[in-house]
């Protein structure tokens, strides 16, 4: 698996101003291919979205120990998210509000159900503002919801209340708690936010690489630890994390647990569609076109068969710097390909995912 791994991703990268890729395949007993081109196996990226099945993962634990309600209403412990307001609609420029209908709970969180959304992919949050707020503060996650908690799906800033609830019912920084709790027992030493990561690039309007150093998603000056992105980690750490789900658990997690994480939540609501406010960041995405994606509570999960080998069922998500994952429950493994480049779903890095999931399932 590893050779065919290795000339696939090498043919993808050939021509693409992509830097390079690590490539990381496991199941539960191991590892079943590694690859580096362009980079080393222990390099740390900036991992972005694919932080937010680790802080799933770690409320679910709180679930577990009680200290956390997947249903009961937020407000009580985070009183910023007491009475949500939804947008109603714009009046010229005058943003028009009513109240929600429903309270925000943390099973609405984990699944991106909450109503709350992004800046960069749902036109209608920016233009609520009066002004782009600075990244890292608590107005960049304070905003009003796109429909009442349950009623729909939008990808946006529900984990960094997730890693908010977190840090309220343990009264300890995010950071401190995740590394004893979870990031330590797990083996993921090289996995923290902060930490240094290989340089981020960026394509231009002509198709071209260049530097962009000015590019992180986490700040030493933020208000708070984020929770939907911002921790910097190794191909190698991923796999660990993911080795766990492969193993019902293994201990992190019930396997009652991991099985309510591995089964859609959204009902007949459709996850995994994304448009785009900065092109330049993030280009619109559908994740598995023509299926009725859902949601676990932490990752999209696929209902029929993948074009390119992976099976029905599959946990999977991604991060803005070109970084993605997969689990195969019914295959047995686990996959990481990690390159560190914008905007998100460049047609060449897609192009490269697909070339590594074809080798990883021997597909021509």
């Amino acid at each position: 698996m590893e050779t065919r791994i290795r000339s696939a991703l090498a043919a993808a990268l050939e021509g693409s101003g992509i830097p390079g890729a690590v490539a990381l395949v496991v199941d539960a007993e191991g590892t079943r291919a590694e690859v580096a081109l362009g980079h080393t196996a222990t390099d740390r990226f900036q991992l972005a979205s694919m932080t937010k099945a680790i802080i799933s993962v770690a409320a679910l634990k709180l679930v577990e120990a009680g200290a956390l309600s997947l249903d009961a209403p937020l407000g009580s412990l985070l009183p910023a998210l007491a009475t949500p307001q939804v947008i109603a609609g714009f009046d010229g420029d005058v943003l028009q509000l009513r109240p929600a209908t429903t309270a925000i709970t943390l099973r609405h969180l984990l699944t991106h159900s909450s109503g709350f959304g992004y800046d960069f992919v749902q036109p209608e949050i920016s233009r609520s503002r009066s002004a782009p707020p600075t990244p890292g503060t608590m107005a960049s996650i304070t905003m009003p919801l796109l429909f009442d908690p349950g009623t729909g799906w939008a990808y946006g800033v529900s984990t960094d209340w997730v890693a908010l609830a977190i840090v309220a019912a343990t009264g300890e920084p995010l950071d401190s708690w995740l590394e004893r709790e979870l990031l330590g027992p797990l083996g993921m030493a090289d996995t923290r936010y902060g930490a240094g990561t290989v340089p981020m690039m960026i394509r231009g309007a002509d198709g071209g690489m260049a530097p962009f150093p000015a590019f992180s998603l986490y700040s030493e000056a933020h208000e708070f630890i984020p929770g939907g992105a911002g921790l910097a980690g190794t191909a190698g750490d991923y796999g660990r994390f993911l080795q766990m789900l492969l193993r019902g658990g293994d201990g992190t997690l019930s396997p009652a647990m991991v099985e309510a994480f591995s089964t859609n939540q959204l009902g007949p609501l459709r996850a995994g569609i994304m448009g785009s406010t900065l092109p330049w960041l993030a280009r619109p995405y559908e994740a598995m076109p023509g299926q009725q994606c859902g949601w676990g509570l932490g990752t999209l999960i696929n209902p029929e068969p993948g074009p390119d080998g992976r099976s029905a069922g599959c946990l999977s998500w991604a991060g803005i710097a070109n970084t993605y994952f997969w689990v195969d429950p019914e295959a047995g493994l686990a996959a990481i390909l990690l390159m560190q480049h914008l905007p998100f779903a460049d047609p060449a890095a897609l192009a490269v995912l697909q070339a590594f999931e074809r080798s990883v399932y021997d597909l021509s």
